[in-house]
Formats: structure tokens, sequence, C-alpha cells
């Protein structure tokens, strides 16, 4: 007896699916950087968990939620990721932005970035006339 191919074109879950079936949570910024060394240094989840120790899903985990991990539990992953705990933790990530504005604003600025060109400059156009009418009762 043959063995049939059962995988179909178009399929949501065939081998050429890149990371597994899709989460429904996002990544924490943690995960996600996580997440990123792993994918950069060529390694599933499997065997970043099987390296540390760990089963897949309790690894899954760490990408995906709030996690607390052990000092040497840090040194270990990023050693097998090929990275260092601050690029895990993005020290420094704030001076490679180059500053700017902080919290909401910036988030603000960030969502209009996204807006077509024109969009941009209608959004530029109200903050600058605002910034002017604040500077000018600043000043008066």
């Amino acid at each position: 007896m043959q063995a049939i191919q059962l995988t179909f074109e178009g399929h949501p879950y065939n081998p050429a699916m890149k990371t597994g079936r899709p989460s429904k949570l996002e990544r924490t910024p943690f995960g996600a950087r996580l997440h990123s060394a792993r994918e950069a240094a060529g390694l599933s989840q499997a065997q970043v968990a099987d390296k540390l120790g760990i089963t897949q899903a309790a690894y899954a985990f760490w990408e995906r939620r709030k996690v607390a991990l052990r000092p040497e539990q840090i040194e270990q992953v990023a050693a097998i990721l090929g990275v260092n705990a601050e690029q895990l933790f993005g020290a420094g990530e704030s001076q490679r932005r180059g500053g700017g504005p902080s919290g909401k604003l910036r988030q603000v600025f960030e969502r209009a970035s996204q807006l077509p060109r024109e969009q941009q400059k209608h959004v530029l156009r109200v903050v600058e006339d605002a910034l002017a009418g604040y500077q000018a009762r600043k000043a008066g």
C-alpha cells in the first residue's frame, strides 16, 4: 500500500508554514526581541527549549507572556541566541531612536506617521499652529 499526500494548497496548516499556528496573543516587547533573536539565529522554539532544558510550550510562553526569568536563564538564552542580555531587554533602544516625545505624544506621532503623506501634512499644520499659538500666549 502506498502513502497518500494529504497536503492541500492554501490550507492554513502546511509544512511550508514558517512558525506554526498563529497565536491569538500579541508578543510583549521582551517576547518580540526574544522571537527576533531566535529567528535571526535560525532556531525553532523546540531547539531553544531543548538547549535550555525546558519544554517548547514553556519557551513559547516566554515569547508571548510577561515572564520573570532568573538571571542564569537570561544569560543562557542570550548565549544560545548569540546576543547579549542588553539586546534582549532593549537597553539603549531609546538612544538609537534619537529621542523625541514620550508617552502618549510619541504614540500619536507614530500613528500619524502611518497615514498617507497628504494626511500627514494636515496633522503637521495643526500641530505647528497649536505650538505657534502656545508660544505666542507664553511670550505675551
